[in-house]
């Protein structure tokens, strides 16, 4: 075990076991980054509650992972560790499954109110719980220790944080958990790491200053026993908070559920974007990429480095109809963006059918838009299997482009009746002019020409 909670002699005996060899496993803080650690033949690496660490350490990580093994565990990735997962670079496990018998904290978003205070911590106290309070300014515990006091005059309160030597801190958290005190004022030392089952309520002032990462470490802090915890998130007021401040909050109030920590990284994701895949900023504007066509994108480069077959054949779509799916058939951000993605990354056309039928269970009829997108979708895998360059519509006709050289396709468009050709590379077919009945007509289309595109070319191999 290494961390700063050791005596220097202690340190100095696990850092010279780690140089030597003699010390096979170490457990420690950030610690372990400091420039005297140095190990012998590191193989596996293991970083808990990544969201913990700032660009600084994770440079300092970067150095020990040279054919090192990376293992990483966070309830909620941040954004580019999120991103890197969804598109490859990384690989992926989610564990949904919660311990059993617990049950989702509830949780409250508030103006910072007095009585809301009083009453969270009586309540508590009264049905023989304790107390969570996150202050995160160590300058103002003493005047926040004092308003508690007069809130809850019977109440035993300590205060603890990071600045505290290790020896004092450690013997506040030692009479807090031997429930000599009921209300522990403290900073975010308490967000990971601690699994008191007695304590189910937290208090969180300035909640609005806390990311989304942080805000769900802590709560998740009550609620370890069969007990109802409860988490109160004071804010300042509305028109101090930014717009990610609320999101994130809205976010949190909406995914309570016992497991929600994927789902609230996905959300986090499309909040603040999925940052620089090899800067320092963990975070960034995806929408002015797209979060499928950034996906995309990134997928091809991590086959490139990987040394597969990148297959650039993506048509152009245009058509008369714009697809979405609206706020108000899928309220929740994370699920929408979700689904965006699978569409994206569908490779058959059944997947997208199958995709309709479970969206329609789920969150009922389908609307236009919505189903405009799933047809888009389905017109883009037709056309990128037959191998077409690009499809517009417009008015009352269909442009086809296939890619030059593609003699098979070519051949394909001149058996089909109805077709006109225009140039080398081009062909135009007429439509109604009417979207669900000019979406029947293409997928038509691409299916005889995908079969006609086969014949031809058993035809060329048997002449061959």
């Amino acid at each position: 075990m290494l961390s700063r909670f050791k005596s220097r002699k202690e340190q100095n005996k696990v850092v010279e076991g780690l140089s030597a060899g003699s010390v096979d496993i170490v457990i420690g803080t950030h610690r372990l980054l400091q420039k005297d650690v140095l190990f012998r033949d590191l193989g596996l690496l293991v970083i808990d509650e990544e969201h913990r660490f700032g660009v600084s350490h994770k440079e300092k990580l970067k150095k020990l992972r040279i054919d090192v093994d990376v293992l990483t565990l966070t309830a909620t990735p941040i954004p580019r560790t999120l991103e890197m997962a969804l598109s490859g670079t990384r690989d992926l496990s989610v564990i949904e499954t919660p311990p059993r018998h617990r049950v989702a904290p509830r949780t409250y978003i508030s103006r910072f109110s007095e009585k809301l205070i009083k009453d969270a911590i009586t309540k508590e106290i009264d049905r023989g719980g304790q107390v969570f309070f996150v202050h995160n300014r160590v300058q103002s515990l003493p005047a926040m220790q004092r308003l508690l006091q007069k809130l809850a005059p019977d109440a035993r309160i300590l205060v603890g944080h990071g600045q505290m030597k290790e020896r004092e801190l450690e013997d506040v958290m030692e009479q807090f958990v031997t429930r000599r005190a009921d209300v522990l004022l403290c900073t975010t030392i308490i967000e990971s790491g601690l699994d008191i089952p007695s304590v189910n309520t937290i208090v969180i002032n300035r909640a609005d200053m806390f990311g989304m990462a942080q805000l769900y470490q802590l709560r998740g802090r009550v609620g370890r026993d069969r007990f109802q915890a409860h988490a109160y998130l004071l804010v300042s007021g509305a028109g101090s908070m930014t717009k990610q401040a609320r999101e994130r909050l809205k976010a949190l109030e909406e995914l309570s559920e016992l497991g929600a920590g994927f789902k609230l990284a996905m959300r986090d994701l499309e909040i603040r974007g999925a940052g620089h895949l090899l800067g320092h900023r963990q975070s960034g504007q995806i929408s002015s990429v797209g979060f499928d066509m950034y996906c995309r994108l990134l997928e091809e480069v991590v086959q490139e480095v990987k040394g597969e077959t990148v297959d650039r054949s993506e048509p152009e779509i245009l058509a008369p109809v714009a697809g979405t799916l609206p706020p108000s058939w899928i309220p929740a951000q994370a699920e929408r963006l979700d689904v965006y993605r699978r569409i994206a990354s569908a490779q058959e056309p059944a997947e997208l059918r199958e995709l309709g039928v479970e969206l329609q269970d789920k969150y009922g009829t389908i609307p236009a838009r919505a189903l405009h997108l799933l047809q888009l979708g389905e017109i883009r895998l037709r056309a990128r299997l037959c191998g077409i360059k690009s499809l517009r519509v417009s008015g009352k006709e269909a442009q086809l482009e296939v890619f030059p050289g593609d003699y098979e396709l070519t051949a394909a468009f001149l058996d089909m009746p109805g077709m006109v050709f225009t140039d080398a590379h081009e062909f135009r077919a007429g439509v109604s002019g009417r979207w669900p009945e000019d979406f029947d007509f293409l997928v038509q289309l691409l299916d005889a020409l995908e079969v006609c595109k086969v014949s031809e070319g058993e035809l060329a191999s048997r002449e061959a």
